[in-house]
């Protein structure tokens, strides 16, 4: 599942396209993905001009002239693409043609702009909802988030005061969403390792000056990752179409045997089992 900074990485993609634009003509290709699509959602967003994206965890908000705003969950598999149409003349101005839609193009929103904006999903786990913007926060998908990690809420007080007393493995504690927003297998995996700490120690075990060094280590992580346009493992694909580059720079995650990246570690990445996951990480040198 794309993580914080793939979603990050389309939304940034997508902003230049819609941000400004009006929706001309929106699409929905079946009544439903994960959940039923929102009511009438093809007329509610034709029409509405797209005041602004953006990205709440792992999810995109598009806030609307209509004071509605669209939330999008890419799944498992989902992808936003981008297209422009050829523009040819017609009566009165201009129409860019598209090609018709692919099987698993299941949103298609066409821009007076003359971009297509398609959402596409082959295995049907992404959702799409419409809400009050004013209201957005309560949303059930939002309410109960934790801060965001590049945020400013997201400090070493914070982690270590929301550390004290779990029982949990940090690696869980990290993944709770209730607790920082948008972290997956992928970024807690290689921000303890920059931490030094080892997915097994019990979160509320650690000292506060251990867990005081998470906080820019997730940050790091997240920025070099968003940098180079997030991680491409499976599907997922910007909204220009192009890979994410990030795996080349994993220093944990899937280099099961490999030796440690850490300077004079001299030990080797290992895999193990956690609540049904996989956790990469140096038992040298990540304690």
């Amino acid at each position: 599942m794309p993580e914080l900074p793939e979603v990050e990485t389309v939304r940034r993609g997508l902003a230049p396209v819609m941000e400004g634009r009006v929706i001309r003509r929106a699409e929905a290709r079946r009544p439903d993905l994960r959940w039923p699509l929102p009511p009438d959602m093809a007329a509610r967003l034709t029409g509405a001009r797209v005041l602004s994206l953006r990205r709440r965890s792992k999810y995109i908000l598009a806030d609307l002239s209509t004071d509605e705003t669209l939330l999008i969950h890419l799944g498992m598999s989902g992808r936003i693409v981008i297209a422009m149409g050829a523009a040819r003349a017609v009566p009165g101005g201009f129409h860019h043609d598209h090609p018709a839609p692919a099987k698993h193009d299941h949103v298609l929103l066409d821009l007076d702009g003359g971009a297509r904006v398609t959402f596409n999903d082959a295995r049907r786990f992404g959702a799409m909802d419409l809400m009050a913007t004013a209201t957005a926060a309560s949303h059930p998908l939002l309410a109960g988030l934790g801060p965001e990690p590049l945020g400013n809420a997201f400090d070493e007080p914070y982690l270590v005061a929301a550390l004290q007393g779990r029982r949990t493995p940090i690696k869980a504690a990290l993944l709770d969403q209730r607790l920082v927003a948008g972290l997956g297998n992928i970024y807690v995996a290689e921000a303890l390792h920059r931490a030094g700490i080892s997915p097994q120690r019990l979160a509320g075990r650690i000292s506060a000056r251990r867990a005081a060094t998470l906080v820019p280590a997730i940050r790091a992580v997240l920025t070099e990752a968003i940098d180079a346009g997030g991680s491409t493992l499976r599907d997922y694909r910007k909204a220009d179409g192009d890979l994410g580059y990030f795996q080349h720079a994993f220093r944990v995650y899937g280099r099961t045997g490999a030796p440690c990246l850490r300077p004079g570690c001299g030990g080797t990445v290992a895999r193990i089992v956690q609540s049904g996951r996989s956790s990469f990480y140096c038992p040298a040198c990540q304690r």
